[in-house]
């Protein structure tokens, strides 16, 4: 029986997803578990996977498509089942190509992700089928033209036999290259084994001219041999969640008044008291509680005396939180993620431990759900583990102020006439001075300085 695959909804404001890769094609044959595809939010990437045995049936979106959620796009079940019944409203299959155009209308516009050609163009080579058309997505079509890529003769690898970006860029290298101007001439010539002249080994119309006056066409092209040019850089394209952090970190530093303070405290107290907690745990059956773990516990017990920073700047109005929603940047192989700790004030020391390891796990296993990744009213930005000693981190508007928490170093101050080494870890605040003034937001360093270093004090409030 077959079974249809449905486009996911990953949290209750997310519409449409786009989907990134597939992993299996057409035809192929499927286990449980096995990865289907990966698709994006605009905060997260997931992989799908198949929850049934079977074949592959048919793939109706390809990658790049943006597909809203609960969608069919492909189907799973047994060879020659009857899958119209699961089709979307108006879709064909991906691998579906449109039929050929009459004979008077020899000059038809293509679809969107297809581009017409001669008939005398087809080889058992490329992508070009039956009726002269070739299957190319848009952004490899753009990348073939700018990069001088004569991608009608180039080894499809995507879904169904398309053309996708990765085998322009494998052909570049390989010096499938013919200038704009040339390409049209030269598929239709008929011509093999045609030298390039031009910039980079391309091939011109007078490479055409000259080939063809000593005698060389041949009944179909062949693959044209022209020195690659060596190039020491690789194009990559963007994520889409790469883009939407590009789009909101200049939206943030193009529109709001940002400034940064920078102070650091006495860890002694906090490393000891991590100390023993590592040495309990176990037997009482606490979290592992972190360095950063005890930051977020201060935060949020020291940040609702200052309600200028839990709070979003609206244009003409502030909104202040009663409660405390802890946004926590996490760096994933997709990017950075924020994910939210609500109502961390009202937790408890370990309940905000184990909150915060589930919410880095999801974002970094690519399981967030993306309402989980908003509604923070104050963020913190950990990058002490790296080592950097001070660094400006950036809003995230509407919000009013982010901290940002630095490595541990070894400084040195003066105690009844000796000096002593002390560890001291740095705290940077980045406020927004249209919401809040430099003295209320160093007021809040200054607070909560007293209360990491009074940590144990802390606790008993």
């Amino acid at each position: 029986m077959a079974t249809p695959v449905i486009m996911p909804r990953q949290g209750q404001s997310v519409e449409t997803c786009i989907i990134s890769k597939w992993h299996k094609n057409k035809g192929d044959t499927v286990k449980v578990g096995d990865v289907l595809f990966t698709y994006e939010t605009d905060k997260s990437s997931f992989d799908e996977e198949s929850q049934v045995e079977g074949i592959l049936l048919d793939i109706f979106f390809e990658e790049d498509d943006e597909v809203p959620v609960l969608t069919t796009v492909s189907v799973i079940g047994n060879e020659g089942e009857n899958i119209d019944e699961f089709r979307p409203d108006g879709q064909k299959s991906a691998s579906e190509a449109p039929s050929a155009q009459p004979e008077a209308n020899a000059e038809a516009v293509s679809a969107p992700a297809e581009e017409t050609v001669s008939d005398a163009l087809p080889t058992a080579e490329s992508a070009v089928e039956v009726g002269g058309r070739v299957k190319i997505s848009p952004r490899a079509k753009n990348l073939a033209e700018k990069s001088g890529v004569d991608y009608l003769r180039v080894q499809p690898t995507g879904p169904n036999g398309r053309i996708i970006e990765r085998d322009i860029i494998e052909a570049r290298e390989k010096g499938l290259l013919v200038t704009s101007a040339a390409r049209d001439e030269y598929m239709k010539s008929g011509l093999s084994a045609v030298s390039g002249t031009g910039l980079g080994g391309r091939i011109t119309t007078g490479d055409l001219a000259a080939a063809s006056t000593a005698g060389t066409a041949e009944a179909a092209p062949a693959m044209v041999s022209a020195a690659a040019p060596e190039e020491d850089f690789v194009d990559v394209k963007l994520t889409n969640i790469r883009t939407v952090i590009a789009k909101s970190m200049h939206q943030s530093l193009s529109t709001t008044a940002q400034l940064t303070l920078n102070t650091s405290f006495d860890a002694t107290e906090i490393l000891a008291y991590r100390k023993k907690v590592k040495e309990s745990m176990e037997g009482l059956g606490l979290e592992n509680i972190t360095l950063n773990d005890i930051i977020l516990y201060a935060v949020s017990r020291t940040i609702l005396a200052h309600k200028d920073l839990n709070a979003y700047f609206l244009d003409d109005k502030m909104r202040v939180f009663n409660n405390v929603h802890l946004g926590i940047a996490v760096d994933t192989e997709r990017g950075l993620m924020v994910p939210t700790l609500f109502n961390a004030n009202k937790k408890s020391l370990n309940e905000i431990s184990r909150e915060a390891k589930s919410l880095i796990s999801a974002c970094q296993q690519g399981t967030i759900s993306p309402d989980l990744l908003k509604g923070a009213s104050f963020t913190i930005t950990n990058l002490g583990a790296l080592g950097i000693e001070s660094f400006t981190p950036v809003l995230n508007p509407p919000q009013t102020g982010i901290l940002g928490v630095n490595t541990i170093v070894q400084r040195v101050r003066e105690v009844k006439g000796e000096y002593q080494y002390y560890p001291a870890m740095g705290l940077s605040l980045t406020f927004d001075h249209r919401a809040i003034d430099g003295a209320p937001a160093a007021k809040f360093l200054k607070d909560l300085k007293n209360n990491l270093e009074n940590f144990s004090v802390l606790l008993a409030k």
